[in-house]
């Protein structure tokens, strides 16, 4: 029975009891690693705050500025004064200069498409691919435009693999009716031009099949029949 009692009557470990020895634990924790911590911390002080202000006195500044100095070029582009558009008139930027300085902003990035058309009518057609390249949009009409022009700069210097593919690529980027069946469309062409007549069909086909409504769709059984695929 005395044993029954000892038991009984010897203290058992609590919840707060087990509360109290964590928080010593943490405490313990904290001041053998408090350099550690504290680096830690204040690295991600440094890293948000550092965000905040970058996009505070960085880079909406810069945006602004380089909305201010497209302005001009966007005016000449609008007339078709190329030159002027892509490389300034001596008091105001062109393209060229916003894209050069101001090209990790949203207005810098729209100015390395808009210097890529310049190029391309200026006949500049490797300078045109480049800069378009250099563009990148989530656009889901710009940027399969941008591959579009990166085709037709690609035909004018008769490299006709090159075309198809960036075609493809313009076609592809987002299926859609306003550019998927215009960019299909040139590749089937850019393919009949290679001798590639089969790959063609398969082209025309698939603008039948996906865009039935639109011009091009319209107009593939044309197409087709004269490429003599009998059965489409």
């Amino acid at each position: 029975m005395a044993e029954t009692k000892d038991k009984a009557t010897t203290p058992q470990p609590t919840k707060d009891f087990d509360l109290e020895a964590s928080m010593h634990r943490a405490e313990d924790f904290f001041v053998k690693n408090k350099n550690v911590i504290s680096i830690a911390v204040l690295a991600v002080v440094v890293v948000v705050g550092g965000f905040f202000a970058y996009n505070r006195f960085v880079k909406q500044p810069n945006e602004t500025k380089a909305q201010e100095m497209v302005f001009h070029a966007q005016n000449y582009f609008a007339v078709d004064s190329f030159k002027l558009a892509l490389n300034g008139d001596g008091n105001n930027y062109g393209f060229l200069q916003v894209a050069e300085k101001y090209g990790s902003t949203k207005a810098g990035n729209l100015a390395k498409y808009s210097a890529g058309v310049c190029y391309i009518h200026l006949g500049e057609f490797q300078k045109g691919i480049d800069m378009l390249n250099s563009f990148s949009s989530n656009d889901l009409l710009l940027q399969p435009t941008a591959y579009g022009l990166i085709g037709d700069a690609y035909m004018e210097m008769n490299k006709t693999a090159e075309g198809i593919e960036a075609y493809k690529k313009a076609a592809h980027y987002n299926d859609n009716e306003l550019t998927s069946p215009v960019y299909l469309f040139r590749a089937g062409q850019a393919l009949e031009k290679a001798g590639k007549a089969q790959e063609a069909i398969t082209i025309y086909k698939e603008i039948k099949e996906k865009f039935p409504l639109t011009n091009e769709g319209r107009e593939m059984d044309k197409y087709l029949a004269r490429l003599g695929d009998v059965k489409n």
